[in-house]
């Protein structure tokens, strides 16, 4: 490669690191190391995922979450956890949203799922909230309900008369969070196919 080459090529990625977000990818969860490896974490357990997969850092607190931009598939992305706590969610997602102009449909929201069993994930192009609040908050704030979503499965109750708080908020077992990490590595891949229109490929790969 001649310096000419090497220049055009800084200059590239000094580009696409500068530009607008095409995308928004918000992980849900709550702050605190008292929610670390929680149920309701799954979302934030995914972004550090992809954080350390493409060695960056999601540590800037902007639009009420921590965040960070990439380039990701060829396409730039804002990473947001949001540290509103999961009820008041879209707090922060609207924020991003209406600062960057970026329609719903280029929003993808990563959260937990009572009806999948750890390791299995769903894809969705838009949908209601489910019960979920911290999906509830975002579609309220927003006022859509059409963003995709990846949902990971982080096992129903153990019983019926288990209050739902405290399922969501209590902590994995150990397989289970070897399961979550495999789901979370899941759906960074899924990420990529869905950035670029791919999310059928994305639903016939993964989807539970």
């Amino acid at each position: 490669m001649g310096i000419m080459d090497i220049f055009a090529k800084i200059e590239a990625e000094h580009t696409a690191s500068t530009g607008k977000p095409e995308w928004l990818i918000i992980g849900l969860g709550n702050p605190g190391m008292i929610y670390e490896k929680t149920r309701h974490n799954a979302g934030f357990i995914t972004l550090d995922t992809l954080a350390e997969q493409e060695h960056v850092q999601i540590n800037r607190m902007k639009f009420k979450s921590y965040c960070t931009d990439l380039t990701l598939a060829g396409k730039r992305c804002l990473l947001l956890k949001p540290q509103t706590y999961m009820n008041n969610s879209g707090e922060a997602v609207v924020q991003a949203m209406q600062f960057y102009k970026i329609q719903p449909d280029h929003i993808i929201v990563i959260f937990d799922d009572i009806s999948l069993p750890p390791g299995k994930l769903r894809i969705r192009r838009k949908g209601s909230a489910g019960g979920h609040n911290g999906i509830k908050s975002i579609i309220e704030l927003t006022g859509s309900e059409a963003f995709p979503r990846i949902k990971l499965g982080v096992g129903a109750k153990p019983n019926k008369n288990m209050n739902l708080a405290d399922w969501v908020l209590s902590k994995f077992t150990d397989q289970e969070f070897s399961e979550i990490q495999k789901s979370s590595a899941n759906a960074c891949e899924c990420l990529k196919l869905m950035i670029n229109d791919q999310i059928d490929q994305a639903m016939n790969l993964y989807n539970a």
